[in-house]
């Protein structure tokens, strides 16, 4: 398969631009801080951010102990913010930022919506999808590839932030891959949890069956809890 990472990525290095400290407290009560960083120069020129945790939270980063737990985490409105069920991106993003909090490390914070199609085409996908596809189905009856996601900036973003070798903390391959690909050593990948719903069972088992997500065997297990 032919690399889909622009050439440009060779002899374009991004900077960061700024950093601030937020904190952080979800609806459950979970709270914690981080420190953002924005970058200049990253290849799609999008508003794409770094959170870094735990021992990477402070103005000045402590680079000892083991190698961060990183998580490219693809933005999701419906899910992120809307708190819908017919994904599992909430969930994942809350689990994330406990997950990364206790070991150290980055959520690169990612304005690929629906992987990598946008808002719009996301929402149409959704009409398509009740009308009886499935998620990857719909994407291709659009026009899309399954995936649309380049993870060119979230290489460039963790050169920037002077990490070169990762602990992945993600169920999708493709992110492994391409990390890989970008000179990125994965040192381990760590599947996130399964965050089953009623309304998101199906979406789980397309992704386990076509995407080759890491997920396929505790989905069954959580699948059978919930039955």
């Amino acid at each position: 398969m032919r690399s889909r990472h622009p050439r440009s990525f060779e002899t374009t290095q991004a900077t960061i631009r700024t950093t601030v400290t937020v904190p952080i407290r979800f609806a459950d009560g979970y709270s914690t801080a981080g420190r953002l960083f924005t970058f200049d120069n990253l290849v799609d020129s999008r508003e794409h951010v770094a959170l870094g945790l735990g021992r990477f939270a402070g103005d000045v980063r402590d680079i000892d102990g083991p190698i961060p737990l990183v998580r490219p985490h693809s933005e999701c409105l419906t899910g992120d913010v809307l708190g819908s069920q017919r994904c599992d991106c909430g969930p994942q993003l809350r689990e994330a930022v406990e997950r990364i909090a206790d070991r150290g490390g980055y959520l690169l914070y990612l304005r690929q919506e629906g992987r990598g199609i946008g808002l719009y085409a996301k929402l149409d996908a959704y009409n398509l999808q009740d009308a009886g596809l499935d998620t990857y189905e719909a994407n291709r009856a659009l026009g899309w590839r399954d995936d649309e996601r380049d993870y060119t900036v979230a290489g460039q973003m963790l050169r920037a932030l002077g990490v070169r070798s990762v602990a992945l903390f993600s169920s999708n391959p493709d992110k492994a891959r391409q990390l890989t690909e970008l000179g990125i050593d994965v040192a381990e990948q760590i599947p996130t949890a399964v965050h089953l719903s009623a309304a998101n069972a199906t979406y789980l088992a397309t992704k386990a069956r076509y995407g080759a997500h890491l997920l396929d065997v505790r989905l069954e297990e959580a699948i059978a809890r919930e039955g």
